[in-house]
């Protein structure tokens, strides 16, 4: 086994968010050891992002904090984020991933929201605390989300960003096709 080791910095101290960049970063390098470690980073945007732009930027803003707190080989942010679409309601998250050379940024798979969800949502309610009041649980957007209650944990909050963040990783993998 290589003594290599990873290095990630995650704009979150979310263990959801931290857990799915090292689920996400560590099959890219299986002679090295992966270290996903949260810090808190400021989005810059509002708590409940409430358009794809704000939510984006949300990402972007973390991990530029996050490259100047401290030296990692990546940099991995992931933003939460509401919209109405054209098909109606939906959240998804902005993925940033940095290696301080370069830069990729992706987007998940949307969730459809009834409602009851968005009309909560436009009142200036965060969509965790509002599954919770809905389902009764407790602190989900640590857990498996909104997703997982939807999906009856066919997905989760976790694995979502993990699908987003793994091909986030194509423009690393390739370079010299995503070159400018």
């Amino acid at each position: 086994m290589s003594n290599a080791v990873i290095h990630v910095v995650v704009g979150s101290t979310n263990p959801v968010k931290v857990a799915a960049a090292q689920s996400a970063l560590a099959p890219f390098f299986p002679d090295a050891q992966v270290k996903a470690r949260g810090i808190k980073a400021p989005s810059g945007v509002p708590d409940q992002p409430m358009t794809a732009a704000d939510t984006r930027l949300g990402a972007i803003n973390r991990v530029a904090y996050c490259r100047a707190q401290e030296q990692a080989d990546f940099y991995v942010a992931m933003e939460g984020g509401v919209d109405l679409l054209e098909d109606g309601p939906a959240t998804f998250a902005y993925v940033v991933i940095d290696n301080g050379q370069q830069q990729s940024v992706g987007r998940s798979a949307s969730l459809p929201l009834p409602k009851v969800l968005f009309d909560g949502l436009m009142a200036g309610e965060e969509l965790g605390p509002l599954i919770d009041k809905l389902f009764g649980t407790d602190n989900i957007k640590q857990k498996g989300g909104a997703i997982g209650l939807f999906t009856r944990h066919q997905a989760t909050r976790e694995s979502t960003y993990t699908q987003a963040l793994t091909l986030a990783m194509a423009p690393f993998l390739n370079p010299s096709l995503f070159a400018e």
